[in-house]
This record gives C-alpha cells, sequence and structure tokens, in this order.
C-alpha cells in the first residue's frame, strides 16, 4: 500500500445554480512533505466546519481503485487526483478491506480510521453534475475519514503501513450499508454502538435503526 497524491485546497467561492457556494473540494496535488496535525494537513484548509474537518474527519483518504472505476462510469477529460475532495489518494486501502478502528501510518502520522465519507452538495459542485451525490450513493466507493492519533509528516509515495488492527471486523462498506439500508444488520449496528469513538450523530441514527 502506497500513498498516491497529497492534495490540499483553500476556501473559495464558486458558482452553482442561482447560488454562491463557499468550498474547499477543489483540490491540487502536492510533491513535498507536509505536516499532518490533529487537524488537518498542512496547507489544506475546510470551508464550513460545521459538516466538515474536526478531529473525526482531519483527514481523508480515497483509493485509486475507485477513480478506475468511476473512469467507466462517467466520461470526462479533466480527471486528476484530489478530484473528490480526498486529501490523500491511495493505492490499496479498500473501502470492503479497510476496518473501522484500523489505525495505519503513513509517513511519521498515524492515522485512525473513523467513519466513511457522506457527501454533501459540494460534491455536485465540483463534477458540475446535478445528480453527482445520488451516484456517489450508487457505487457505494464512499472512502474513509481518519483522525489523526500521532502528528508527523507524510509525502507522494510513502508506504501505508497498518500499525494496530481493529478489534472487529467491520469494514468502511460495512458501515456504508448500515447506513443506507437502515441497520438491516443487527449485527453490524451493535458492533459500530460499541465503538467508543463513533461520531455521535451517527451513534444516534444507529441507536434509532435498533
Amino acid at each position: 500500500m502506497k500513498l498516491v497524491s497529497v492534495n490540499i485546497g483553500k476556501p473559495k467561492e464558486v458558482q452553482w445554480k442561482d447560488s454562491t457556494i463557499r468550498t474547499s473540494i477543489f483540490k491540487y496535488a502536492v510533491d513535498d512533505r507536509r505536516k499532518v496535525s490533529f487537524l488537518n494537513i498542512e496547507g489544506d484548509e475546510q470551508s464550513d466546519l460545521r459538516v466538515h474537518g474536526g478531529v473525526n474527519k482531519a483527514v481523508y483518504a480515497y483509493d485509486i481503485s475507485h477513480y478506475n472505476h468511476w473512469k467507466n462510469i462517467l466520461v470526462r477529460e479533466d480527471w486528476q487526483y484530489g478530484m473528490f475532495g480526498e486529501n490523500l489518494t491511495t493505492s490499496g486501502l479498500l473501502d470492503e478491506q479497510v476496518k473501522i478502528g484500523d489505525v495505519y501510518q503513513i509517513g511519521t502520522a498515524k492515522l485512525q480510521v473513523i467513519q466513511p465519507r457522506f457527501p454533501c452538495i459540494k460534491l455536485n459542485v465540483r463534477f458540475g453534475l446535478p445528480d453527482m451525490i445520488e451516484r456517489f450513493m450508487e457505487q457505494e466507493r464512499n472512502g474513509i475519514y481518519f483522525k489523526v492519533v500521532e502528528e508527523g509528516t507524510l509525502q507522494v509515495n510513502d508506504e501505508i503501513k497498518l500499525v494496530r488492527p481493529a478489534n472487529h471486523d467491520v469494514t468502511i462498506s460495512d458501515y456504508v450499508k448500515c447506513y443506507y439500508f437502515k441497520g438491516n444488520n443487527r449485527q453490524v449496528v451493535e458492533t459500530l454502538l460499541s465503538i467508543p469513538d463513533l461520531p455521535e450523530r451517527h451513534r444516534t441514527i444507529f441507536e434509532g435503526y435498533l
């Protein structure tokens, strides 16, 4: 597993339909070594801290395998890493394998898997498609939000190493299915609710499913 691209962006205002949207989803790749803090990656800045950022959404990763999948669905010429708003484009961090609670080391930073990404309208804005959120939900390729458990630095081509496996088998994909299908797997719901770092908003939702 390795780090394919590091992507950062600052808030900017863009026009979408009849509104002005403030967003940081337009990211660009950087090649130099960057510091990873408890809240973000050096040079990156979230636009709306009510729904983005914070310790449980400090770093967002999306795997290159997802890009290969999307290229068979969306015909466009402007593909580039960071298009999904991810800070880290990875190789080998698959949604169906990565488990909630896994801790990975990338460079000298240690990152813990906390939750999948469930996008907002800004994904529509980035792709210029009014139904991109619905397409994203259909494909169930959500990517990973990390909590930074040990600050450090990282750079393109750094190895990604699993340094502390989770003590259960609930993957990012399991979490997504549980969320979208309203707790159809009770065992997964109960396991998720046993995780201390489960985001409170999702804890309330999953408790409702029971």
